[in-house]
């Protein structure tokens, strides 16, 4: 039976899903049994769509390359046009939702209210939107298991990079006593041209230029956005019900080139640090530059990549690698949960 889907916005990541879908679907099918049809798109800009027998994912990918709108889509028997989100999530014959709509970071809104929506609909949330789960973990995750329903977040710290899954899969087993990564793109690539004499304003302005930093740069650079994404893992990987006022935050804003001499002097390198660490019984968080030794695994990640490092009891210490951002890379986030959605029902 095929797993139907609801996308709520529609943007280049919605896209890149739907896509992946498209160009993959027979493969997926036959690797791993799945099947997802998407039946629902509900976009503020885009307009909507639905038909419970599924849309025709070509024509949907093909009228907003040419019009940049749904209303040029097809007419056919059956369908529906109009639904605003909260209609579609509750009237929808989706078994998931897609939750990728533009989200006010500080509030988690419109994202939270169309998950507890999903949740009181029998439907699982699928979602890349960090603030429902750094601002309402402990709710959405308590809503959820009362309706016996999913909900899935894997690119809301490191993208396609699979930052949550692996402590929690394939780490189990371990206490891990501390977490530390770097989690943001922007200030990593700036911190590294930094390192190499630019100035701040300039590596700023570089970081723009290539899109890794947006026109208002503040919540990169002066560590909300790893701050959220900190607040994530020590909820679900560290069960520590944490909220975004208990961690310590500081940006790179204020590093000086002296700063950058300095470290390359001592044989440090400057990174945008979000850590978590326990001990006796504490977790103590917080987001921060440091200078770290040039052989911690940290000190080499340069550019735009992510890292994280999972400090395991049984283990050891465990460094995770990859992007943490990208329309085909967050695309394929969604992808992980819905892959293992569908194999934790079979």
């Amino acid at each position: 039976m095929a797993h139907k889907l609801a996308f709520i916005g529609f943007g280049g990541v919605g896209q890149g899903l739907a896509d992946i879908i498209k160009s993959k679907g027979p493969w997926l099918k036959e690797q791993f049994g799945t099947d997802f049809k998407i039946v629902s798109i509900a976009d503020l800009y885009k307009g909507s769509l639905h038909h419970p027998e599924g849309l025709n994912i070509e024509e949907v990918l093909e009228s907003l390359k040419e019009y940049g709108s749904l209303e040029y889509y097809p007419e056919t028997t059956g369908l529906i046009r109009g639904w605003d989100s909260m209609t579609t999530i509750e009237k929808s014959n989706a078994d998931t939702m897609i939750e990728i709509t533009f989200t006010d970071v500080h509030t988690g809104q419109p994202a939270i209210d169309h998950c507890k929506k999903a949740f009181e609909s029998g439907k699982n949330a699928v979602l890349t939107n960090k603030g429902p789960v750094a601002l309402a973990y402990q709710e959405l995750k308590k809503l959820a298991d009362e309706n016996n329903v999913r909900f899935l977040f894997e690119g809301t710290v490191m993208s396609g990079t699979p930052a949550l899954r692996m402590p929690l899969v394939s780490l189990a087993g371990n206490d891990i006593k501390e977490i530390r990564g770097i989690f943001n793109g922007t200030t990593n690539y700036m911190l590294t041209k930094m390192e190499d004499g630019m100035l701040f304003e300039n590596a700023l302005k570089e970081a723009q230029s290539k899109g890794f930093a947006e026109a208002d740069p503040t919540s990169d650079i002066e560590g909300y956005d790893v701050l959220y994404k900190v607040v994530i893992l020590a909820n679900v990987v560290m069960n520590e019900p944490l909220n975004k006022d208990d961690v310590a935050c500081q940006g790179i804003s204020n590093l000086t080139p002296e700063d950058m001499k300095q470290a390359v002097e001592e044989g440090e390198k400057w990174k945008l640090i979000g850590k978590i660490t326990k001990a006796n019984g504490r977790v103590q968080a917080s987001v921060g530059p440091e200078k770290i030794p040039v052989d911690d695994p940290l000190a080499g990640i340069s550019g735009s990549l992510n890292a994280v490092t999972y400090d395991c009891d049984l283990s050891g210490p465990v460094t995770l690698i990859g992007a943490g951002a990208g329309i085909p890379e967050t695309g394929f986030a969604l992808l992980i949960d819905l892959i293992n959605l569908e194999r934790e029902n079979l």
